[in-house]
Parts: structure tokens; C-alpha cells; sequence
């Protein structure tokens, strides 16, 4: 009871995101009917004003709303590819613009970030951007990777945030796309090496080190870098520790070796487990940097 209350004051001091979601036209009753239904689809006069409100549900405090139905709705319209490519292009627009929008409660960019991994999906499987259109969002993509620095993950009022991960899980789908090059996918890769220290006074708990390893792994796959490059790239990892008389006597020393652990123990498991042949040179680079690893 006492939580529920919290909920309601909370949401009260935030009213237009609620507000926005569920309100006279779209009520919280016909949105979780929706969601019951499956987001069944309707016809196209209806189904561009159903991407609207679903967009504007990811600005929500509530994560009922937020996750449960504007990223839920989202995600479910585009693995049915139920939108042509110009609506694709206008909720692509949207959600731009909402990675730089005011952010009170820290979840309306990440889950833009999380609704853009499906819209890079949706033209890796079958593609209709551009090369510069694929170009610009490997750029956005990258930029908003190296801008997060709210590490809130999971808070049992608003749900979940978890910028970095929803980041990841963006470059995951890019590094997927055939249509990427070494090049672009050496970039990506080295926006995520910027994240897998994170900033100090902060160790990653909510899964992180694992979202971050997916890309790299993929992008390895492709055979963008030699055995020698992946030892150099992680080598780096361990040189940004910092300064080696801090080992073992600095909570930010510490919390960093924490998350460049973690994001080596995933990448050694996966890429052993996995068998393939084109993870062999990041393997034993990983295992060579692991035994460098104060």
C-alpha cells in the first residue's frame, strides 16, 4: 500500500508524461485492452495514430505504460513489419529527437534508444534505409552510447531505465547488418569500449557488462580486427584502470576493475562456448588480456 501511494504522489509531480499516455482520447483501460489484444493491427488510417501514442508512452513514469505498452506496442507492431517504410521513417524521426528531449525521470531516452534497436532490426532482416541513412544512425547511435551517464538500472517504482544497456542493444542489432563495414563496425566497437569502464564511482549490477559484450561479439564475427588488433583493444581496458599503486585500495579503482571483468568473463565464455571459428583471435586475445589482469 505504502509503495502504491508513493507511485501516485510521484506520477502526480510529473503529470504531463502520464497524462500524455493515458488521457480522454487514449484511456488506461483501452491501452491495457490493447495490450491484451496483442496490439492486434488496425488499418492504416488508425495505425500511424496508434505509433504516435505508443511513442508518446515511452515518455511515461509509469512502467505499466512505458515498458508494458509503449515499448511492448512498438516492438510488436515492428517484428510483425506492420509499417511501410515511410512510417518507419517517422517514428525513426521521433524517436531522434526524443535521445536529446528534456528527461526529468532518466527513462524517456533510454527507451527511445530500446524502440530504435527494433527500427535497426527491422531494416537488418529486411533493409529499406539508405547507406547514408544507415550511416547517420550508426553516428546517433554512437553519440548517445557516449553520452549516457545515468547508470540507473532497475528501481522498483519507475522500472527500469538502464540507458547503457538499451545502448547496446542498439549497436547489437547495427553490428548484425550485413550492410555495415569494417570500418563502421570498428567504430562501433570502440564506442562501446568507452562504457565498459563506466564513469567513476559506479559498478555496473543490472547486467550491463553482458549487453556490452553482445556487439563486440558479433562485430568479431565479422573479422574486423586480428588476434594482435583484439589484444591491443583490450589491453587498453586494463591501462584504463588507472594508476596500478591504487589496485585493491580505491572503491573507483575497484569498481572499474569490477565492470572490465565482467565484460571480459562474457566475452571468453561466449566466444569459447560458441565454437566459431571467426571468434578464435578474440578469444585468445581475451585470454591472454585476463592473464594480465591485476
Amino acid at each position: 500500500m505504502h509503495r502504491f501511494f508513493v507511485l501516485i504522489v510521484l506520477m502526480a509531480g510529473v503529470p504531463s508524461a502520464v497524462q500524455a499516455c493515458a488521457n480522454t482520447e487514449w484511456p488506461r483501460e483501452s491501452l491495457l485492452k490493447l495490450k491484451a489484444d496483442g496490439f492486434s493491427i488496425p488499418e492504416n488510417a488508425d495505425r500511424q495514430r496508434m505509433v504516435d501514442q505508443l511513442t508518446v508512452c515511452l515518455t511515461s513514469p509509469d512502467p505499466v505504460l512505458r515498458d508494458g505498452i509503449g515499448y511492448e506496442g512498438l516492438s510488436a507492431l515492428l517484428r510483425k513489419n506492420a509499417l511501410n517504410p515511410e512510417q518507419l521513417r517517422n517514428l525513426r524521426t521521433r524517436l531522434y529527437a526524443q535521445l536529446t528531449a528534456e528527461d526529468v525521470e532518466g527513462v524517456s531516452r533510454p527507451f527511445a534508444a530500446l524502440v530504435l534497436s527494433e527500427v535497426a532490426r527491422t531494416d537488418r532482416i529486411e533493409p529499406w534505409m539508405s547507406a547514408a541513412e544507415r550511416g547517420e544512425m550508426l553516428a546517433i547511435a554512437i553519440r548517445y552510447m557516449q553520452s549516457v551517464r545515468d547508470y540507473r538500472g532497475f528501481d522498483p517504482i519507475i522500472g527500469w531505465r538502464h540507458g547503457v544497456a538499451h545502448a547496446a542493444d542498439w549497436l547489437m542489432q547495427l553490428a548484425l547488418n550485413a550492410q555495415l563495414d569494417t570500418a563502421q563496425l570498428r567504430e562501433l566497437t570502440d564506442a562501446v569500449a568507452g562504457q565498459i569502464k563506466a564513469a567513476d564511482g559506479h559498478a555496473y549490477v543490472f547486467g550491463e557488462p553482458g549487453r556490452l559484450a553482445r556487439p563486440v561479439l558479433f562485430a568479431a564475427k565479422r573479422g574486423i580486427r586480428t588476434k594482435d588488433e583484439w589484444q591491443v583493444w583490450l589491453g587498453n581496458l586494463v591501462i584504463g584502470l588507472g594508476d596500478p599503486a591504487l589496485a585493491y585500495k580505491d572503491l573507483n579503482w575497484l569498481y572499474a576493475r569490477h565492470n572490465v571483468s565482467g565484460f571480459l568473463d562474457t566475452l571468453y565464455l561466449e566466444s569459447d562456448l560458441s565454437g566459431d571459428e571467426s571468434l578464435k583471435p578474440l578469444n585468445a586475445a581475451v585470454v591472454n588480456t585476463l592473464k594480465t589482469m591485476p
